[in-house]
């Protein structure tokens, strides 16, 4: 006798696939570089199958870049990064999306983001110098007319970023003594 547990066959293979595809996402969030084959064999499908959902999500935005995380100062790069709270006046219909956009567009600005809280945007911007950074904040984020305010903090040290660790931590300098 067939027992109906209300999930068609067209229903379980689509929640198969859903979950294929959070866990290569999953994956591939904290390690970019996998190898194909290497994730094929740790979720115990087809490379095919892999690769195919991987492509199939590249087209439809699900994933939107791959990056590589650097440690610019071990790199001996001068680059100073803040974060910049920004109170604005949302517009008609549009509400934050047109300034928004209009932030994201300079080649400076590295992330914007809607947040919750006393001001509406968070823009984190980086740059050479902790003067470039305020140059950008007071030349061309303030001018622009539903700006009402900002207020500018800057990353001194990176002790986790992006999930990962940065730098080693150290071992004690202390001497062990052994009796």
């Amino acid at each position: 006798m067939y027992e109906n547990n209300g999930m068609s066959g067209g229903n379980l293979m689509n929640e198969k696939k859903e979950q294929l595809r959070i866990e290569i996402l999953k994956y591939i969030e904290k390690n970019s570089r996998v190898d194909l084959g290497e994730l094929a064999v740790l979720l115990g499908v087809e490379e095919t199958e892999v690769a195919n959902e991987m492509a199939e999500m590249e087209k439809e935005k699900i994933i939107c870049g791959y990056h590589t995380l650097i440690d610019w100062d071990k790199a001996g790069v001068e680059m100073v990064t803040a974060l910049i709270e920004v109170r604005v006046t949302p517009q008609r219909d549009r509400g934050f999306d047109r300034i928004a956009e209009r932030i994201y567009n300079y080649p400076e600005v590295y992330a914007v983001y809607l947040i919750s809280g006393s001001y509406d945007l968070l823009v984190t911007l980086e740059g050479k110098t902790l003067k470039e950074v305020s140059r950008f904040v007071s030349e061309k984020l303030s001018p622009i007319d539903e700006v009402l305010s900002t207020a500018t903090h800057f990353i001194l040290k990176k002790y986790k970023d992006h999930g990962t660790i940065m730098g080693a931590k150290k071992e004690s300098e202390r001497m062990l003594v052994t009796p």
